[in-house]
């Protein structure tokens, strides 16, 4: 078995395990155990009552982060003629089509999200494989593929996250930085929380939110009320 470090052992000592938190107690927690030189990223982890199995509990969404994410977003635009100089005015770092596509079958992957006009796709099918499993192929059903393609940079570099259930039925989500305080990541982590709900499939049966956790990038997890976060359904 592992045996942790003595700082994370320091941090760990901070939280009451048996005790689930509310959302801005849990964050300023999440602070005090923030162990790293660095402002380490906040994460949400979502434990869901659903079956990932079945194509109608496959749960998935967009939300627009109140804060952002603290990070600078490297968005590459796939389009032609007039939407090529929509994207680059809405601040898209690359911009291109064919010569794109070329470029990222060679290896090229210095981008962080990718998002395309519908004309597009067909060329960037080809390269579905090296963009699909790192999370980079545009989506219809993430407002990627899009002819405004303006519209969708700019919510993408306001903080736009997208969110999708893993195979144990959990959501990791980045809601910020350790540096934002309690306060702008409750509001994040609202935000996420309130989109998740609102995604809940009508086939989902029982408790739909069954664990929620936060984390740093080096910390230990600390859990939240639950009662909290169904009072939000409501």
């Amino acid at each position: 078995m592992r045996r942790r470090g003595k700082s994370y052992r320091a941090a760990l000592a901070k939280i009451d395990r048996n005790q689930r938190y509310p959302l801005e107690a849990g964050f300023r927690l999440v602070h005090e155990t923030a162990r790293a030189k660095f402002d380490e990223t906040v994460e949400m982890a979502v434990r869901l009552g659903v079956d990932p199995r079945q194509a109608d509990q496959n749960v998935r969404g967009t939300v627009v982060l109140p804060h952002g994410m603290g990070k600078q977003i490297r968005i590459l635009a796939f389009a032609k003629g007039e939407k090529e100089r929509e994207a680059q005015e809405a601040g898209a770092d690359y911009v291109g089509a064919e010569d794109l596509v070329k470029k990222i079958s060679e290896g090229w992957l210095e981008f962080d999200k990718a998002v395309a006009t519908p004309d597009m796709m067909g060329a960037v099918g080809r390269i579905g494989k090296i963009l699909g499993p790192r999370g980079l192929m545009p989506n219809p059903k993430t407002g990627t593929v899009s002819m405004e393609i303006g519209k969708a940079v700019k919510e993408i570099k306001a903080g736009k996250l997208e969110f999708r259930v893993d195979k144990a039925g959990i959501i990791h989500v980045p809601v910020g930085k350790v540096g934002f305080g309690a306060e702008k990541l409750s509001d994040n982590a609202r935000a996420v929380l309130g989109a998740i709900l609102r995604a809940k499939p009508a086939s989902a049966k029982g408790n739909y939110v069954q664990g929620v956790t936060l984390s740093t990038t080096m910390g230990p997890g600390v859990k939240i009320d639950l009662a909290q976060v169904r009072a939000m359904a409501a």
